[in-house]
């Protein structure tokens, strides 16, 4: 198992505890995760945070910004300017029966979390034992 935590957000990651081995949080919540909409909630977060670095240099410092992507199972919303921003994400469920999630992390716990999550998928899950 590993985990990360800063001020605002933490990550865990558990491949024994299938079927949901991920847990992201936030100052007063948490939600487990499949290693699936995991992967694909970190590839979401990393376009965004991506879109935002390569418009960086074109805006004021004063200008505001919102980057919306939405990628299946996922919807996110990066906002802020040049320097702060934060997350909002909705995992939206494929099936009825399935279960649906909001979260959000403000400035700055999103950027450290964002930044912990490019790394935090790196490692297979038989090293995590």
């Amino acid at each position: 198992m590993i985990q990360q935590e800063g001020p605002g957000w933490r990550l865990a990651r558990d491949p024994q505890r299938s079927p949901y081995g991920v847990l992201i949080g936030g100052e007063s919540w948490a939600v487990e995760l499949t290693d699936n909409e995991a992967g694909a909630l970190a590839s979401l977060i990393a376009d965004l945070v991506g879109h935002h670095a390569a418009l960086c240099g074109q805006l004021m410092d004063e200008e505001q910004i919102t980057l919306e992507l939405e990628r299946t199972p996922w919807w996110g919303c990066l906002e802020g300017d040049r320097l702060a921003w934060s997350l909002q994400l909705i995992l939206k469920p494929v099936d009825l029966g399935r279960r649906g999630v909001e979260v959000s992390w403000p400035a700055p716990a999103a950027e450290a979390a964002a930044a912990a999550m490019r790394t935090f998928w790196d490692i297979p899950n038989d090293q995590l034992n």
